[in-house]
């Protein structure tokens, strides 16, 4: 055989050699981990006393990595607290009345000892649950090894890159844990729970770099969720906030009432308002529609939309409570909101407004400029369209907006946060255009009584056409006291001017 045949064929024994060495490897692999991961699913719980609460606690696959609190029978609430392909799950199993009551009734328990006994405690139970965790997967990953290879060599190879898989999870759990995403839960049951379990705004977000007393507070609000039994405790609302209700693109739907309604009484709601499109076309007969403004108790403001003809407007006005917007500005429930009506009327076009982004942008910053010259300082500024409010930035620290159908926020360079409302009818007749339904959704915002700053907010949102539950995602802002850049300087030609109205 000639050198050269002989080295060829050497490399090719080599090379083939690696691959299976490879293919091997990753089925002892594969192996190993779906046994260590069945050892944990059946061995890896654990129960463990927190305060007056017994908590089953688990481990299971997460891509993203999160903690879930199963309340079940009043919901569940998710935490984002660390980046690692594990999640945590907490399930309330039982509670001691009387230890419970014990907690409610004795003032030390929360103010002193209970944030440290209950961080004690929950430390003690996760610690067990990691190191049982770890040794039923280590099992798991032996036994299943020895059962589909029946050689101790892979066994004990796939043992070994379990237990590499594990540190390193456990590595990556520790580099990313988020202690203060206790502040920022995400809700999800009925919504008549909601306030309840996901806790106070504005004392979360005065204390939300202490997780410890956040932990304190969400026991608390379990204890008194077991305690009263039959009946949900009352939600004890901060008289030094002021929650304002955000809602838009209602469009003739009667789910929106409903919603507003439940969110007014559950969350001790001070004002709603509404970002426009309240109806479809403007006509006459959709005035009736507009007449359950005045049963809320709480006061109204309203900005038209593109779907709202002046004759909406002026239904809107007739209703009791109801505050109407138009290029003007009032004192609303403590905070000075200024509202523009959208210049155009899509249904019969009667309104020629350029909708090009360009127009519509400087038609926000020509009043934004106005604005800016006003002896009094706005708190809020309420617009439909979200490229007209762009156009205030830095008019305001809060901007709310609506028309896309589809909620989202952003802080814009000037420091002003521009909030996008979904739809809170659904869209209305349109909500069944799409293969999903449109999403019903309403915030509520919380603002300090003093600076008139938004501390924190809850987005709500309803499964299409009104499911029977809820998702309330609770967002804290980082920065309440930044500095609001000025309106920059243009030269724009607005028409209209603006109308001051006497605070009351």
């Amino acid at each position: 055989m000639k050198f050269a045949d002989w080295t060829q064929r050497t490399r090719r024994l080599a090379t083939g050699r690696a691959g299976r060495r490879i293919a091997r490897g990753t089925a002892v692999t594969a192996v190993a981990l779906a046994g260590a991961w069945l050892g944990i699913m059946l061995g890896g719980a654990v129960r463990s006393n927190v305060g007056p609460v017994e908590l089953g606690m688990s481990a299971e696959p997460s891509w993203t990595g999160e903690t879930v609190l199963d309340a079940h029978p009043f919901g569940t609430l998710l935490f984002d607290t660390h980046n690692a392909p594990v999640g945590l799950r907490v399930t309330l199993e039982n509670i001691n009345p009387d230890r419970a009551r014990g907690f409610l009734d004795d003032p030390r328990f929360s103010a002193d000892r209970l944030p440290a006994l209950l961080e004690e405690e929950l430390g003690n139970g996760v610690r067990t649950l990691i190191m049982r965790a770890a040794f039923c997967g280590l099992a798991g990953a032996l036994v299943t090894s020895l059962i589909v290879f029946r050689r101790p060599g892979p066994a004990l190879a796939g043992t070994l890159a379990v237990a590499v898989a594990i540190a390193g999870t456990g590595t990556a759990v520790a580099l990313t844990f988020r202690p203060d995403s206790v502040v920022e839960p995400k809700y999800t049951g009925l919504l008549a729970n909601a306030p309840t379990l996901v806790g106070d705004a504005e004392s979360i977000v005065t204390r939300f770099e202490s997780y410890r007393v956040q932990l304190a507070k969400l026991v608390n609000n379990v204890s008194q969720l077991y305690d009263v039994v039959s009946a949900l405790p009352v939600y004890d609302a901060d008289p030094t906030s002021i929650r304002i209700l955000h809602v838009s693109d209602i469009h003739l739907s009667p789910i929106a009432w409903n919603l507003i309604r439940s969110i007014t009484t559950q969350f001790k709601i001070d004002a709603i308002v509404d970002t426009g499109d309240l109806t479809d076309h403007g006509t006459g007969p959709e005035d009736k529609f507009v007449e359950e403004i005045g049963t809320f108790g709480v006061p109204y403001v309203f900005v038209r939309g593109n779907h709202d003809s002046m004759t909406t407007q002026r239904a809107v006005r007739r209703q009791k409570g109801a505050v109407v917007l138009d290029d003007s500005a009032k004192t609303v429930a403590g905070l000075r909101i200024y509202g523009l009506g959208d210049p155009r009327f899509t249904p019969d076009k009667s309104v020629s407004v350029d909708s090009n982004l360009e127009s519509l942008d400087a038609l926000g910053r020509s009043h934004a400029a106005k604005l800016a010259r006003l002896p009094k300082q706005v708190d809020l500024v309420a617009v439909h369209d979200p490229t007209i409010a762009k156009g205030f930035s830095g008019a305001a620290p809060m901007i709310l907006t609506g028309h896309s159908h589809e909620r989202s926020t952003e802080l814009l360079p000037s420091g002003s946060r521009l909030l996008v409302q979904g739809s809170t009818g659904g869209a209305g007749l349109r909500a069944l255009e799409h293969d999903e339904p449109t999403p019903v959704a309403a915030s509520v915002l919380y603002f300090d009584a003093d600076t008139h700053r938004l501390r924190a907010w809850d987005d709500i949102t309803l499964g299409g056409l009104g499911e029977q539950s809820v998702q309330i995602q609770r967002h804290v802002e980082t920065e309440p006291g930044r500095t609001i850049s000025p309106v920059p300087t243009i030269a724009p030609s607005p028409t209209g001017s603006i109308t001051v109205t006497p605070t009351p």
